[in-house]
């Protein structure tokens, strides 16, 4: 019902790493500095901790979905291997790279139907830069940061695009799509520049700037330019099929994209 940060909890027990992702964990006092951590009584990592042992609590970054699918033993793609680095911190190991580490002693544990509950005393902590990994309505999401684009776009069709959408990443110097390609995706660039050639024509974009828009409506044609990235860019993609069930539904998200295809015509005519 509502969007929770990722973590993924650990322990250490005869040397090896145990680890599990979870989003039911919460703060439960500043003084003294205790947290709550709630787990399947058929998780092994339940049967690990009890009143005195320590547990780790990584909170995930953005762009880190594939390390909660790892920890959540969801199947990944095949040629996907992703092989978790941990740093050990009060002999208890903490996923490198996360946007926050806790350690913590376990100093209650409390029946929960299903769950058992762990009352643990942070006993260290660490805070980084950056934006958490989000998870509500069953996937991944990411924090909109960039307020242009709210302003850039209507919105009804800036509504559809963040619900159906899914976030990608390109590099500076990297093709997002290239002419002549086959085209069944939408993309809105969140955050970075791009650059649009095609013959006669080069532009620059940024935020709010809609990509593929005529290409994902006609299906018997391929990609009209070249789209570079001139800086790291940040999108949010929409699949042809997403796209038109959603404008479907809402008839003002498609009167605001007929609006955008006029202005495009208009200004490279």
């Amino acid at each position: 019902m509502f969007a929770t940060g990722v973590t993924v909890l650990t322990t250490l027990s005869r040397e090896q790493v145990h680890g599990m992702t979870a989003n039911a964990f919460m703060s439960v006092s500043l003084s003294p500095p205790l947290v709550l951590i709630s787990l399947d009584r058929r998780a092994r990592l339940c049967a690990m901790l009890h009143e005195g042992t320590h547990f780790g609590v990584s909170v995930l970054a953005d762009g880190q979905a594939g390390l909660s699918d790892h920890f959540a033993r969801r199947v990944q793609r095949e040629g996907d291997v992703l092989v978790p680095q941990f740093a050990i911190v009060r002999e208890t190991p903490l996923v490198e790279g996360a946007l926050a580490h806790l350690v913590a002693r376990v100093v209650r544990s409390y029946w929960g139907g299903d769950h058992s509950l762990f009352l643990g005393h942070v006993e260290y902590a660490r805070y980084g830069e950056g934006r958490p990994l989000l998870f509500h309505g069953g996937r991944y999401e990411s924090i909109v940061t960039n307020p242009e684009l709210f302003s850039l776009l209507p919105p009804e069709l800036l509504q559809l695009l963040v619900g159906r959408g899914v976030e990608r990443t390109y590099a500076a110097g990297e093709a997002l799509m290239r002419r002549g390609e086959a085209s069944d995706e939408l993309m809105t660039v969140v955050e970075g520049t791009v650059s649009i050639e095609r013959p006669g024509l080069r532009l620059t974009r940024g935020p709010g700037a809609l990509l593929g828009e005529i290409e994902v409506l006609d299906r018997g044609g391929g990609r009209m330019a070249t789209i570079t990235a001139e800086t790291d860019v940040r999108c949010i993609v929409v699949p042809r099929e997403e796209l038109r069930a959603a404008l479907e539904e809402s008839p003002g998200a498609a009167i605001a994209l007929l609006e955008i295809l006029a202005a495009r015509f208009r200004e490279t005519a």
